[in-house]
């Protein structure tokens, strides 16, 4: 029986090199989300999401391997973040920070299935922020990506090279949020140790 493990599937888009930018073109996917605010390292509802997104997810994988006889891994976590003031980002000002987490999910799962996965989580853990996780589509278009080693803290001069000197120098201009693909356990890694995909959407510059 196959395993479907989208990191394996689409190591152009869950792999990356540190040394060099690279330029994806990501297809629409469907993924279990769910908003919110605030400082992710001290924020009770961000770990009160990211429970909930993980319990669902492997609630989800469970019934498809039952129901469908389709076992897959259960993807990375991954965080789309965006604020009012984009200032809050370079003052780090976590505090105003608002961030989409998000877990890619199989095609072939169905949005009934779903919905009985977040029964069945609710019904075995207490998930304070369950019935905010979602299923819903998500197209990035062509996008620029590169893998950051080391604490989340000191992605900021990788970004500032991504979007001042690559981006532009292709031609390109941001467009969509700043997309982290979580290639670690933060749990059980050290910070230094972190594997970290930085992706942003870009268009064409205008003529």
């Amino acid at each position: 029986m196959h395993n479907h493990d989208i990191k394996k599937e689409r190591r152009d888009l869950y792999s990356a090199r540190s040394d060099r930018f690279a330029i994806v073109d990501v297809p629409r996917m469907a993924f279990l989300m769910a908003d919110g605010r605030g400082d992710p390292n001290t924020s009770p509802d961000y770990r009160a999401v990211v429970e909930a997104l993980y319990t669902t997810a492997y609630a989800v994988r469970a019934l498809a391997k039952k129901e469908l006889g389709r076992p897959h891994t259960v993807g990375p976590l991954e965080g789309l973040w965006y604020a009012d003031d984009l200032n809050a980002f370079t003052a780090r000002d976590r505090d105003a920070w608002e961030w989409t987490l998000m877990i890619v999910q199989p095609e072939w799962i169905p949005p009934a299935m779903v919905e009985e996965a977040r029964v069945n989580a609710a019904a075995k853990k207490d998930l304070p922020a369950g019935d905010r996780v979602r299923l819903e589509e998500f197209a990035e278009g062509r996008c620029v990506q590169i893998l950051h080693i080391g604490p989340y803290d000191e992605e900021g001069p990788t970004i500032a090279r991504m979007h001042e000197e690559f981006i532009p120098g292709e031609g390109l201009v941001p467009g969509g949020h700043h997309h982290e693909i979580y290639l670690s356990d933060a749990r059980r890694t050290d910070p230094a140790r972190l594997r970290t995909i930085l992706r942003q959407p870009v268009t064409p510059a205008p003529a």
